[in-house]
């Protein structure tokens, strides 16, 4: 009895399960490079320290994007929003929002920075506003959107209104259309400013690497393992039949 060559013979169903997955996982790993190149763009605009244009020439140009800074001159208005369920160094507490009216251009919801909560629920923190022109510098921000499963809107009222979420439906309510994007104070000793010293909260660039890294290297496996386990199919099948009627004759 002897052995034939190894030749190849692919199965369908393990065709069509690799033709289903590996484009996921290639998928998956040029998603990951493109997350990092966004948080490669963003952390090199928090480590920008200076505005690069004028804020109305900022909007004009619609290249808003996340961490870039700004500079603004204007006033505070007199609304209000209290970020709910914020804490610091394991304290409750509130993030400022306020509206803010620029000498040119849209209003402006400006993070102000964070404050503790009083002891009882009921009462909300006493908020000192600016009443004056000043100049603010800070870095563009989204704004606090809504948890999945929705958030109520406030109760009508005064102000400040305790929130926790303010998506920017919620600001135009007020009959007003404010820029597309929020402003973080760029530090404590900005005008207005509270515990203004929020860093970029983000995965670096590097993790998003690795994660894609990964994902290819799981690719490679699949289609070795794919064809290694096609090539075996076949690869040792011994000679019966009119081959062993030869042998005998």
């Amino acid at each position: 009895m002897g052995f034939r060559s190894g030749h190849w013979h692919f199965d369908w169903r393990l065709l069509v399960f690799a033709g289903v997955f590996l484009p996921l996982l290639f998928n998956l790993g040029v998603w990951q490079l493109n997350r990092a190149e966004e948080k490669a763009r963003l952390l090199q605009a928090w480590t920008t320290g200076v505005a690069e244009a004028d804020w109305q020439e900022m909007l004009a140009g619609g290249q808003l994007r996340q961490g870039q800074p700004v500079m603004l001159s204007g006033w505070y208005s007199g609304q209000t929003w209290l970020l709910d369920n914020r804490t610091r160094d394991g304290r409750a507490g509130y993030e400022v929002l306020t509206l803010f009216e620029p000498v040119s251009g849209p209003p402006v919801v400006i993070n102000r920075g964070w404050l503790p909560a009083p002891a009882h629920r009921q009462q909300l923190p006493e908020i000192q506003t600016p009443e004056v022109l000043l100049s603010l510098q800070g870095r563009l921000a989204v704004y606090p959107e809504p948890p999945v499963l929705g958030d109520q809107e406030p109760a009508a009222g005064g102000w400040p209104r305790r929130v926790q979420a303010l998506p920017m439906q919620r600001v135009q309510a007020l009959g007003i259309q404010p820029a597309p994007m929020t402003v973080h104070l760029a530090d404590s000793q900005q005008p207005g400013a509270y515990r203004a010293d929020r860093a970029p909260d983000v995965m670096g660039p590097q993790t998003h690497y690795g994660y894609a890294f990964q994902w290819f290297a799981l690719a490679a496996v699949l289609t070795i393992l794919t064809l290694v386990a096609s090539y075996k199919k076949n690869s040792e099948r011994p000679e019966t039949g009119a081959d062993n009627d030869n042998d005998n004759g």
